[in-house]
């Protein structure tokens, strides 16, 4: 019965032979190897111990494939951030040291990943903001579930939360650690160590303030 299939020809041997090693007690403790390993990272150690001395060590951000270590030696180096950059919340203050924030839950609302808290309250008898707003009993953000998306930021009409603080978030041991309040972002400044915005807002009793109240509108 004839085949359905010719048989393929044999095809030549593309191999590289290699030099057997005799098995020895130096081979099996991986003493020349572990010797080798160290002398190499210590040749490196040493070279780039030389060239921070001397100061030649290369910007790990201006020449990041320069020869050598470009690693970023954080904290004491940080990679800059571009001017958008979404970091960490923090809440703007009016010039008494308040928070600009009016609990109006626009900032929770638009958050998609609903990691912001508030509960809003009501100013006391004889303010001459009760009745016009409130104010955030409590405001918290987990920033765990934060996905730095940057909507609060877009939703909020009073300008009363930023992300320009340029910083991260900081690499904690504990869940509860990243849950920030609302005093610990008041004390979060901007990159120019500002804790106020240059976006004008008249309070209740300025000049140019409109006269709005809940009972006047």
């Amino acid at each position: 019965m004839a085949r359905a299939f010719s048989k393929k020809a044999a095809q030549p041997i593309n191999a590289t032979p290699v030099q057997y090693t005799e098995d020895s007690f130096a081979t099996r403790s991986y003493l020349p190897a572990i010797a080798s390993g160290l002398a190499t990272s210590m040749s490196h150690f040493f070279e780039n111990a030389r060239e921070l001395i001397k100061g030649n060590r290369p910007d790990p951000i201006m020449e990041p494939l320069a020869d050598g270590v470009t690693t970023v030696a954080y904290p004491e180096q940080k990679r800059p951030y571009p001017e958008r950059f979404r970091g960490v919340h923090r809440l703007t203050q009016r010039e008494d040291g308040s928070p600009r924030c009016v609990a109006c839950l626009c900032c929770s609302t638009a958050c998609p990943a609903q990691c912001i808290l508030i509960d809003a309250g009501e100013y006391p008898e004889g303010d001459k903001r009760r009745g016009y707003e409130r104010y955030p009993v409590r405001f918290v953000i987990d920033e765990l579930r934060c996905i730095f998306c940057g909507y609060c930021v877009e939703a909020c009409p009073c300008d009363a939360i930023r992300m320009d603080t340029g910083a991260h978030a900081a690499p904690y041991d504990s869940r509860e650690q990243f849950i920030y309040d609302k005093e610990m972002m008041l004390s979060f400044a901007s990159r120019d160590g500002q804790h106020v915005t240059e976006n004008p807002r008249h309070e209740p009793g300025d000049a140019g303030h409109p006269g709005l109240s809940r009972d006047e509108h």
